[in-house]
């Protein structure tokens, strides 16, 4: 019941270790990652993580379902209310957690229930072969309750998220590819190598940019589109006036690479 975490040259790799429950979190295993996505997020050091699963059999079955009648029964309603309103959710990221910062879910094996919830609160999602993508709780009476009804529909076609979410059947990897749930489908042994590659490309980044675009995109998405770029603009101003942008534009006529400090 681990959770691991690697630091190296800005990126931060965070693998769910517990194979034998294929890998399913458990509320002490989601209090970890609550803790990993905080300091991800305070250490000026790191600028994208990768989120992976051990083993190739699942990248995340979502929750323990052993300990969720007792945690729901654990609570009034009133109290389950007030923790979804204030409370990280499912895996740390899927509610009331946002560290700010590009996350990749590089998915191996299964992406079911709550642990492709926790690959739709990432940024970008790559995938083995063998990755399958699912929803199944309204097979056991359930709702996705750690944000697949509000993420999904936006993120894939209307009729394919309905699809999903009403059936509970699983879709495999090239079908996820066709309908943008990732963005590519890499050999499994090459899984984690590709995920690096790309996390590499945005470390180099200028990291003010990449957090205020990452931020545009996830806020404006939800706003008509003049509002939207407003939006841009005012997340814009600041970076004009950053020490990045000055040796981003003097990398660019010195014909060098830049070299950002994150301010």
């Amino acid at each position: 019941m681990t959770i691991h975490t690697d630091k190296k040259d800005h990126i931060l790799t965070v693998t769910i270790d517990r194979p034998e429950a294929r890998n399913a979190i458990s509320l002490a295993m989601t209090e970890t990652l609550i803790d990993v996505w905080n300091d991800f997020a305070r250490d000026p050091d790191l600028r994208v993580a990768i989120l992976t699963g051990a083993g190739d059999v699942a990248f995340c079955a979502g929750a323990d379902l052993t300990e969720v009648g007792s945690w729901y029964a654990s609570m009034t309603p009133e109290e389950r209310r007030h923790n979804a309103d204030t409370q990280p959710g499912l895996g740390g990221i899927t509610r009331n957690l946002d560290p700010g910062k590009p996350i990749i879910a590089a998915i191996n094996g299964a992406c079911l229930a709550g642990g492709l919830e926790i690959a739709l609160a990432c940024d970008i999602r790559i995938a083995a072969p063998n990755a399958t993508f699912g929803v199944p709780e309204v097979k056991w009476g359930l709702i996705p309750g750690a944000g697949a009804t509000q993420r999904l529909p936006i993120m894939v076609s209307h009729s394919t998220a309905m699809e999903m979410l009403l059936t509970g059947d699983v879709i495999d990897a090239e079908r996820a590819l066709r309908s943008g749930l990732v963005s590519a489908i890499v050999p499994a042994q090459e899984l984690i190598s590709a995920a690096t590659k790309m996390a590499t490309q945005i470390a180099l980044n200028g990291p003010l940019a990449v957090r205020a675009v990452r931020r545009a995109a996830r806020e404006g998405r939800h706003l008509p589109v003049e509002e939207g770029l407003r939006l841009e603009q005012r997340i814009a101003e600041p970076l004009r006036q950053s020490e990045d942008i000055q040796e981003g534009l003097l990398a660019f006529r010195e014909k060098r690479t830049p070299k950002f400090k994150g301010h």
